[in-house]
């Protein structure tokens, strides 16, 4: 079923979904079942799977010369979501890249997904390898999301990149898109970042899921502004429950993002870890609620392969 099928069903109840890692290369699917597997009481409608694109390593030889090496260290998303759905029953949402993929490549990869009765995709541009500076896209690829929403809502009207198939099927992918309350890190500004949110969604996104926010303000104002740019699609908070000291850095500094000086203080006043993440889980807890008395349509968290904070915030949220 289709996520805004999910949401219109929902009539109005807030639902409660979230995203899962592949496993590292070499680790058994079970890792994630044991992850997924205390979250299913929460009855979610669907669980995103993340696609991680391939890195670079360079290996020096013999004679002094660098080779360059493909490293792709979390492969098998297209398996994990096979996996969910025959586990689970329960939709598995795909996302899919600009980064690493040709046209051609992501042909393929959607035409797999339509072969196993995967309704849903979020189409991302993806980020810069860690070699660039900047995003740069493959040979014969798509350099924005934009680009990317077409081509899947192409295969959704039967064009495929063989203009000369006949009597070619139709898929009918429900395409997610990404939104950033405090925008994309490359965005001059969030007007900017609208502007070109709004041309996703003209060329077929049906939904929007955003990056994670720890101020409920910068959502409810991202949301205005996209209504007053005639957005009307669904937009899904996306949450993320702050579990290290580290964080404090580490996330302004990845996904550039404010956090709240409530917030820094009561962590930066942790002994430990522990005490860290009890503050992230109550902090998270009160935006939840906050966001469903609100009336979202879904809150959407971002478990990072570890379940058990998301799991204390369920069962104080639904």
């Amino acid at each position: 079923m289709k996520v805004t099928e999910h949401i219109k069903q929902a009539n109005g109840e807030t639902l409660f979904s979230f995203e899962i890692l592949p496993p590292l290369k070499g680790q058994h699917i079970q890792s994630i079942f044991d992850n997924i597997d205390p979250l299913i009481e929460f009855k979610p409608p669907f669980i995103d799977v993340t696609y991680h694109r391939e890195e670079y390593t360079y290996k020096e030889l013999e004679n002094g010369l660098l080779k360059k090496q493909v490293v792709k260290k979390r492969p098998g998303t297209v398996g994990i979501c096979a996996a969910i759905q025959n586990k689970y029953q329960v939709d598995a949402v795909p996302h899919i890249l600009c980064g690493g993929f040709t046209k051609e490549d992501t042909e393929n990869f959607l035409i797999d997904l339509d072969f196993l009765g995967i309704d849903n995709v979020v189409a991302l541009r993806g980020d810069a390898v860690k070699s660039e500076t900047y995003f740069k896209p493959e040979k014969d690829g798509h350099q924005y999301a934009s680009e990317l929403v077409s081509q899947i809502q192409d295969l959704n009207k039967g064009i495929y990149l063989d203009d000369e198939l006949q009597n070619s099927s139709k898929t009918d992918f429900c395409i997610g898109v990404a939104g950033y309350p405090e925008k994309h890190m490359e965005a001059p500004s969030l007007d900017s970042d609208i502007h070109f949110l709004k041309k996703k969604i003209k060329n077929g996104a049906t939904y929007i899921v955003t990056q994670m926010f720890f101020d409920n303000q910068k959502y409810f104002d991202f949301v205005a502004k996209c209504r007053k740019e005639g957005i009307t699609v669904p937009i899904i908070p996306g949450l993320k429950p702050i579990s290290t000291q580290k964080q404090l850095n580490l996330i302004p500094h990845r996904f550039k993002v404010d956090l709240p000086d409530d917030l820094i203080m009561s962590v930066v006043k942790c002994k430990d870890n522990k005490t860290v993440r009890r503050v992230g889980v109550e902090w998270c807890i009160q935006q939840s609620k906050e966001l469903i008395k609100a009336g979202v349509p879904l809150l959407h968290y971002y478990s990072m392969g570890k379940s058990t904070n998301i799991q204390q915030i369920a069962k104080e949220v639904f």
